[in-house]
């Protein structure tokens, strides 16, 4: 009986210079882009916006740690979409079995959507 290795997930602020030796595949999962970041300037491999909370979600949730606990039953919820599960395997298996670093400008991680998503991603077959 063979298991597949664990993706190792990270989360890092976008702010944060790269660690290009233990990144692995960089990915911005913010819906919105970046302030203060242009483009140009970002060290990323992709910008997966549509993995990010729902605007609507997301406009609720205003980083408010009160609601972190219905935050994230909502947001798993969203994640738990057939869509979503797609895009959670596909992002899964683009990373295949290194590292896959999740990009977001949230101020406080602990409390961001990134959480969420990083332990999701490591249990998505």
């Amino acid at each position: 009986m063979s298991t597949k290795p664990k993706l190792d997930v990270r989360v890092r602020r976008i702010y944060e210079e790269p660690d290009h030796e233990h990144d692995g595949m960089r990915v911005l999962v913010d819906r919105v882009w970046p302030r203060g970041i242009a483009k140009a300037d970002a060290e990323f491999d992709e910008w997966d916006k549509e993995i990010a909370p729902s605007t609507e979600l997301r406009k609720w949730y205003g980083h408010d740690p009160q609601r972190w606990p219905e935050f994230t039953r909502r947001y798993r919820e969203e994640l738990a979409t057939p869509e979503m599960r797609e895009a959670l395997h596909d992002l899964r298996k683009r990373a295949g079995t290194g590292t896959l670093t999740l990009l977001t400008a949230v101020k406080d991680p602990e409390h961001g959507h990134t959480k969420v998503l990083a332990e999701e991603l490591r249990h998505t077959r």
